[in-house]
């Protein structure tokens, strides 16, 4: 429901989120200050006990917010890696059809290059906006029918078309994980805890007594500032194919270029 905010533009995302948390931290001083703090009987000496349950919310929060992010980033470290493995897999079984007599090393190569100009020109912006791609399939049945007609001649050849046949198979898990990764993302039950625990962990901050309500608000909006630019590094490695942050198909590229490039 709310995907359009992984693909907005990180300039945009950012200060309009520390616009929202700060916005709300000072109107939630000014509220609690003037309508509620009064009907109840605080005083300084509560200031212990509101700080211990303050530290402790802020404590649990972090321990949430870092935990998630550790995933998050991992996850798109994952997705980096896979990406990478693909590319080096499709240059390697380049390499391999190299070998074949023609009209086989014809059809193969050619087979190859079309694909990866697919990925890069037609599969990329779909995973961009998270949808899964699915016209490389055809592209690697082709490949693949181009392999299983071919009949070695010598037990040489027999050897190479192993070992084509075994690194098409690496070709084809690579492309397998990669799309897997397309969606990859936090659950909305997650973004959920993340975004109440920086309502209750911000909220929990405007019962302090502070004689100076400048001070209050300064210090609120800083910690709103904080727990914003924490939730925008998050935002920013969720679903690691998408937003300006998303993988790029460099890899691919470079393959292209140095070996398939006319």
């Amino acid at each position: 429901m709310f995907h359009w905010i992984f693909d907005a533009p990180l300039w945009l995302t950012g200060p309009l989120l520390v616009a929202l948390l700060v916005g709300f931290s000072l109107l939630g001083v000014q509220l609690v200050r003037t309508r509620v703090l009064p009907r109840l009987r605080v005083g300084h000496e509560d200031a212990h006990f509101v700080g211990t349950i303050v530290h402790s919310i802020m404590v649990f929060y972090g321990l949430v917010l870092a935990l998630i992010a550790v995933n998050l980033f991992e996850t798109y470290a994952e997705s980096e890696r896979v990406v990478s493995t693909e590319a080096t897999a499709i240059g390697a079984f380049y390499r391999d059809t190299e070998f074949y007599p023609e009209p086989t090393r014809g059809e193969l190569g050619t087979g190859v290059r079309d694909y990866l100009e697919h990925v890069i020109h037609e599969e990329w912006p779909l995973q961009r906006r998270g949808q899964v791609p699915e016209g490389g399939v055809e592209k690697m049945a082709r490949i693949q029918s181009s392999l299983q007609a071919f009949e070695p001649a010598t037990k040489s050849q027999e050897i190479l078309h192993a070992e084509a046949l075994h690194a098409y198979n690496r070709f084809v898990e690579t492309r397998r994980a990669r799309l897997d990764q397309v969606q990859s993302g936090l659950p909305g039950v997650m973004w959920l805890v993340v975004v109440l625990g920086a309502v209750i962990s911000l909220s929990a901050a405007f019962f302090f007594k502070v004689t100076d309500e400048r001070l209050h608000g300064i210090l609120v909006s800083l910690l709103a500032v904080f727990i914003a630019s924490v939730i925008f590094v998050m935002l920013a490695l969720d679903h690691p194919f998408r937003g300006d942050l998303g993988v790029r198909p460099e890899s691919y590229q470079l393959i292209y270029d140095h070996m398939m490039k006319p």
